[in-house]
């Protein structure tokens, strides 16, 4: 009887949105009894003209995959326009009366519903897929391509986990991601054991600040040999309100035989973790980045950001060694700097330059520049 009240409250509750959500804010709330619920997402569209070559993702953020190096520069076709909606979001958010919290969320990246959020949480017991906990948004600085800048924070992806929280600290096992160079491809990493990561963030007066770290079991085994060596990484994040109106923010990170969590590191996203080396040893491979930006807050719904971000794969051993990667990404970095609008409530418009710079471990390299255009409507 109670779940029927429940479905023609929210049946009543999603009518009454047609007509009424464009002046709500934030989230459509539904209630039934002890229950409740908010119902949210947005509408949006990418739109960019790509000014060097066309290096666009779905939702048209910037791909460091796509950029050419080399005499490749001398081939590009200039001036490309691309645009999508897949970024377009649709969340549910429940809450029963013991206390259990059910977050369900997906998008349409890269064309396709895909879930982003699929958990439950119970007395700081969190079960299912949402943010990893080594990753946070403390030190990341607003800006429009869906992908961000390199050296952010962690590896701000979402991923099936079992995590514990209690106050500031967080605790998680986590499915693993591992990879590495074996024979010259990449292969994907043997999952024995979950990734362990422990974070705090927290906030005092105008500071907020995170700190985390990870590790994880890197193995190789073909059937013969088997080789394994563990994984470690950390990062520290911070925002600091200077004044009312301008804020800075910042990361630093570091990781070892981990590096699908240094952010972009790779040809897009993360490097490989290790590589097998002529007796058969994985070795582990390190890297490093960090991100600055800042924010100011212009009033009228106006502000304009600028971020900065860049991340070094130490390839010198996997390359004295003879392992072949003269053309992996040794320094991925962007700089990214947009105004944003509000005019009205739940409406968000802005226009982004980003000028992204990727260098091969042979040491070719290439640029790509870029203007992007976003339209959000939220509810």
């Amino acid at each position: 009887m109670q779940g029927k009240t429940l479905r023609m409250a929210i049946r009543a509750a999603a009518c009454a949105s047609i007509v009424g959500v464009a002046g709500q804010a934030g989230a459509v709330e539904l209630s039934a009894g002890d229950y409740s619920a908010e119902l949210y997402g947005y509408a949006r569209l990418n739109a960019v003209y790509d000014i060097d070559e066309d290096i666009s993702l779905s939702t048209r953020s910037g791909s460091f995959g796509a950029i050419n190096v080399g005499s490749a520069e001398d081939d590009e076709v200039t001036g490309h326009f691309s645009a999508d909606a897949v970024q377009t979001r649709l969340g549910v958010r429940t809450t029963t009366p013991e206390g259990v919290k059910v977050v369900v969320e997906g998008d349409f990246r890269p064309g396709t519903l895909r879930l982003r959020h699929g958990y439950g949480e119970y007395k700081g017991v969190l079960l299912g897929q949402t943010w990893s906990n080594f990753g946070s948004f403390v030190g990341n600085t607003t800006v429009l391509d869906f992908d961000a800048q390199p050296g952010v924070a962690g590896l701000q992806g979402r991923i099936s986990q079992a995590r514990y929280t209690t106050g500031p600290l967080s605790v998680s096992l986590e499915e693993p991601i591992t990879s590495f160079i074996a024979g010259g491809a990449t292969v994907d990493g043997k999952q024995s054991l979950p990734t362990f990561t422990a974070r705090v963030e927290d906030s005092a007066g105008g500071l907020s600040y995170a700190a985390a770290v990870l590790a994880q079991q890197v193995e190789f085994d073909d059937g013969t040999d088997d080789e394994s060596t563990v994984g470690f990484a950390t990062f520290v994040a911070g925002q600091m309100a200077v004044t009312d109106t301008l804020t800075i923010q910042g990361t630093v990170s570091y990781t070892d035989g981990a590096n699908a969590y240094l952010y972009r590191s790779g040809e897009d996203f993360g490097a490989e973790d290790a590589y097998v080396d002529a007796s058969g040893d994985l070795e582990s491979i390190a890297g490093y980045g960090g991100s600055l930006g800042a924010g100011f807050d212009l009033g009228g719904g106006r502000s304009v950001n600028v971020a900065y971000g860049i991340v070094t794969v130490d390839w010198d051993d996997a390359e004295d060694d003879g392992i072949a990667v003269a053309d992996k990404s040794e320094t991925n970095q962007a700089i990214m700097a947009n105004y944003l609008w509000t005019p009205v409530k739940n409406v968000m418009m802005g226009v982004e330059y980003a000028y992204l710079e990727r260098e091969n471990v042979s040491g070719d390299d290439g640029d790509a520049s870029r203007i992007m255009f976003a339209g959000q409507y939220n509810f």
